[in-house]
This record gives structure tokens, C-alpha cells and sequence, in this order.
């Protein structure tokens, strides 16, 4: 077995893939071929590439945070599917 059909048998038995030596083969082959790439853009030079997060400039489009108007604790209370206290009473999610 060459270190590719190695590892896609390892990844593949991780995610509790059943794979037929055909299949295995054929990820093998596209496996070598990514990892033949990847050696390939090691050897390109981006030594005077300045680092991004993206390719192409992202703005919050959100709109502005404005005060409004809103709920008197009274009335949300009064709405709430349960109350006690003062408090919206909520089903647990957390275990302890």
C-alpha cells in the first residue's frame, strides 16, 4: 500500500466509510494528485504577498445599532409563555 491508499483508508475507515478497493483506487489516484499540487505552490514565491483573510474586501452591511422602542418588563412578562419571579421562566438545556 503507497502512503495515500493509507491514508484514505484511514480517513475513510474515520468516518465510518465502507469503501470498495475501486473506490479506494480511484480517491487514491485524486489524492496524489492534490499532494502533487500542494509540492507544486510550496515552491511558489509569496514572500511580497501581503497576507488576507479574503480575496476581496468584506464590509459589515448590517444595519446601525439604534435605540428604539421596546417592551416594558411588564409587558414582556405578559407575553412570555412562562414567568415567575419577575423572570421568563425557560426550559433547561444545560446539565449540571
Amino acid at each position: 500500500m503507497s502512503a495515500p491508499e493509507l491514508d484514505v483508508s484511514a480517513v475513510a475507515r474515520l468516518a465510518r466509510l465502507a469503501l470498495t478497493e475501486e473506490e479506494i483506487s480511484t480517491f487514491q489516484s485524486q489524492l496524489g494528485r492534490v499532494l502533487e499540487h500542494i509540492e507544486h505552490l510550496k515552491k511558489v514565491d509569496v514572500s511580497n504577498v501581503i497576507p488576507t483573510a479574503h480575496a476581496h474586501p468584506v464590509y459589515n452591511v448590517v444595519r446601525a445599532d439604534e435605540p428604539g422602542e421596546s417592551l416594558t418588563s411588564a409587558e414582556a412578562l405578559k407575553i412570555a409563555p412562562r414567568s415567575a419571579n419577575n423572570l421568563v421562566v425557560v426550559p433547561k438545556v444545560l446539565e449540571q
